[in-house]
């Protein structure tokens, strides 16, 4: 199977200047591949590293050593390092990214909220308006809240429209970081099967579960994290 991101010898350190210099150590030479079509799942304890390893491969944090290359057009494009344009349009049309909190934007309503990426694609609107309709009927949120904006919203309600938002458009790699937490089982039950669906469409899905019922439904292979320790500057 082709690649569709690979990862080589990443380390990222956050340096605690308030702390006498202490570095803290996340990241240490991490690697892994992922190929189109299949599910890796990142595991370990809390404070492992998981999710400032998502933020890393979305260029949120940059990593001090190693390589991060994502499959683009026809070639590879490295991402540690980027210009910001490099990753604006990785982040368009190739690497979608569903968090564990919606960035509520005020006063644009759910259903804009949630077609944004399509119509970035050059979508149309009714195209795009119609995909997002369907996701938000499949995820519970009722058709009464979709011109509301989602910052009124539970917090369940904000992670659903979080999560079709995430789907709404094909992505070569998706990220997804703890998509089920505080759904309740039948929206979890969504979740795997959108997440199935886009395995089956190709995409390369990288993602942390803390439920092992959902984690065990679309995993291929585990990436073990250890946590690593503090060290001072010399």
């Amino acid at each position: 199977m082709h690649n569709v991101i690979e990862v080589k010898n990443v380390h990222k350190t956050f340096t605690l200047h308030q702390q006498q210099g202490v570095v803290l150590k996340v990241l240490e030479d991490i690697s892994f591949n992922v190929a189109a079509g299949e599910c890796v799942i990142l595991h370990g304890q809390s404070g492992a590293g998981k999710s400032t390893l998502m933020r890393t491969l979305y260029a949120n944090y940059l990593a001090q050593q190693g390589s991060i290359r994502v499959w683009h057009g026809d070639e590879y494009v490295e991402m540690v390092g980027a210009q910001p344009r490099t990753i604006m349009a990785i982040r368009k049309e190739v690497m979608g990214y569903v968090s564990q909190f919606l960035r509520v934007i005020p006063r644009v309503s759910c259903l804009d909220v949630v077609m944004e990426p399509a119509l970035s694609r050059g979508w149309t609107k009714e195209r795009a308006q119609a995909r997002a309709e369907s996701l938000l009927t499949r995820l519970g949120i009722p058709q009464r809240l979709w011109s509301l904006a989602p910052g009124t919203f539970s917090g369940g309600e904000q992670q659903r429209v979080n999560i079709a938002r995430g789907f709404i458009v094909s992505w070569p790699v998706l990220l997804l970081d703890e998509p089920t937490a505080s759904l309740d089982a039948t929206n979890r039950q969504v979740v795997l099967e959108l997440i199935q669906e886009a395995k089956q469409e190709g995409s390369a899905i990288i993602g942390i579960f803390h439920d092992e019922l959902a984690r065990d439904a679309v995993m291929d292979r585990c990436i073990e994290l250890s946590s690593l320790e503090l060290s001072h500057v010399a």
